[in-house]
């Protein structure tokens, strides 16, 4: 089994930083900051997540807390219970063209922010994970050339590359078509043109960055090739998003 390289760049975060205080892994030297709304945000309080702050919501927020953003995580916990679960997630977060965000996404972001592995997330990992949003939110600006609000297959290679992953023709198309949920309407001459969404993309960064980091833990030698047995394969392939 082999890989063409393992990718030494900055590829995509995976958790937060050691001492960062839970916050996520900030974007490449040189990109964009990040900031403003557009590519994976909330909508705002007051939509239809309701009016923050209903019948047994917190009675404020923590100190020190970010007033708009504990506003948000009030809106975004309709159940009033101080902590946020996946389903409560999902209806929140949507990307730029106002689509929901992908479930599966979800779950990896609360799989990374779930600290305690409680199946929620409380407000300071929620402050967490959209810090980690917003840093992505500027990574995909600098690749999204077009402004088209999605990263076709020409910024899809340059942001891998960028990140340190030299893949193959093959393995990006093979990318492409895993995360880009238009293009098989696309191809079939209906639907909008074909792009990953904000979302998808950066579940495929993470997906990408673990797979490689997964494979290069095998290759001891560093080769580019390894033989595992049916286990190994298994327990390897199961612990990744």
């Amino acid at each position: 089994m082999s890989y063409g390289g393992y990718g030494s760049g900055y590829g995509a975060p995976t958790g937060p930083p050691p001492g960062s205080g839970g916050y996520g892994a900030p974007p490449p030297a040189g990109y964009p900051p990040p900031g403003g709304s557009g590519y994976g945000t909330y909508p705002p309080p007051g939509g239809h997540l309701g009016h923050p702050g209903g019948f047994g919501a917190p009675q404020g927020p923590p100190p020190g807390a970010d007033p708009q953003l504990w506003n948000w995580f009030s809106a975004v916990d309709t159940d009033r219970s101080g902590h946020i679960n996946a389903d409560e997630l999902e209806r929140a977060l949507i990307n730029g063209d106002w689509t929901p965000f992908d479930l599966d996404t979800v779950k990896m972001l609360m799989s990374i922010f779930d600290a305690d592995r409680s199946g929620t997330i409380g407000f300071n990992e929620f402050a967490g994970l959209w810090k980690y949003i917003k840093d992505w939110q500027g990574v995909f600006r600098h690749f999204d050339r077009d402004r088209s609000g999605s990263i076709d297959g020409l910024e899809l290679r340059e942001a891998l590359s960028q990140f340190g992953y030299q893949l193959s023709p093959q393995l990006l198309d093979l990318v492409q078509r895993k995360y880009d949920v238009k293009a098989s309407t696309t191809s079939a001459g209906r639907g909008p043109p074909p792009g990953i969404t904000f979302d998808r993309f950066v579940r495929a960064c993470v997906v990408i960055k673990q797979l490689s980091e997964a494979f290069k833990n095998l290759d001891s030698d560093r080769d580019g090739w390894i033989q595992i047995n049916y286990d190994q394969f298994m327990h390897t392939v199961l612990t990744l998003p």
